[in-house]
């Protein structure tokens, strides 16, 4: 399989609750244009009746293999074990509730072999919910150091590595005061390393950004990711007394009621 496989999509996966979007998840994969890949699927402790899906999933095509932990250890455990893993020169980021374009694989791959001085590519998206697309996702084509700002300046499901630049820097972080903050992290902490990433101005991605979303961005997460700020916005030089409130600002964010945020976020970025 080593010598077949050029892209090892990794997706974590931990009890899935709508078996659908999953296996569209999944199914978004299987109908790629690039078809030497393999999709890693990670069963991040899920219970019987959940594993049962991924199981299905699995005998959806050959290519996909599944890894499993009893044990619910968190997303970055989760994709640090799928890297260990994985047999491509590449390494694909997938969530369980987003749809990959038939050609993303492809224009990655094939973007990464023809400029080597980018680590890793990501892209636009297409912003969905239950209805549909509603709104559209554009990042910064080539980010600097002070497009980690505001946000992280790439849309983490959207990305393909060089799989030899993440095992080279360790890999993502699975100290708890970075959980669910792991790609931020892992981002900043390659840039102050020398390494850069590009996004593809087209959405090869359709990324699910619904109320549930935001209402899974927790105050204590909004904590967490203040502290990660604090530390990547001071390895890369960016911290001073100008940039500092970008340090507290997912505690300004945080203290927003969700379904105002909710409303806020979809009518800006339905002006796309």
């Amino acid at each position: 399989m080593k010598n077949s496989v050029s892209v090892s999509i990794i997706m974590g996966v931990y009890n899935p609750r709508n078996p659908v979007r999953f296996l569209r998840a999944v199914h978004s994969i299987i109908g790629q244009s690039l078809t030497d890949w393999e999709l890693l699927l990670y069963d991040d402790g899920s219970d019987a009746a959940h594993t049962a899906v991924i199981r299905r999933a699995a005998r959806l095509d050959s290519r996909i293999r599944i890894l499993r932990t009893e044990e619910n250890r968190g997303l970055a455990y989760a994709l640090n074990n799928g890297i260990r893993h994985a047999a491509g020169e590449f390494i694909a980021r997938m969530d369980d509730d987003d749809l990959s374009e038939p050609d993303r694989l492809r224009i990655q791959a094939a973007f990464l072999r023809s400029h080597p001085h980018y680590q890793w590519v990501g892209s636009n998206a297409q912003l969905i919910d239950d209805y549909g697309v509603w709104g559209f996702q554009r990042m910064p084509e080539r980010p600097q150091a002070k497009d980690f700002l505001f946000n992280s300046p790439f849309i983490h499901p959207t990305v393909m590595f060089r799989r030899q630049t993440l095992v080279c820097s360790g890999g993502y972080c699975t100290a708890e005061e970075v959980r669910q903050c792991e790609d931020y992290e892992l981002f900043m902490r390659l840039y102050h390393r020398g390494f850069r990433g590009y996004n593809l101005q087209e959405p090869l991605l359709q990324y699910r950004e619904d109320y549930a979303a935001h209402k899974k961005r927790t105050y204590r997460r909004r904590i967490r990711e203040m502290k990660v700020r604090y530390h990547g916005f001071k390895a890369l030089g960016l911290l001073d007394g100008a940039t500092f409130a970008y340090v507290r600002k997912p505690l300004a964010v945080g203290a927003v009621p969700a379904p105002v945020h909710h409303y806020i976020n979809r009518r800006l970025k339905r002006r796309e």
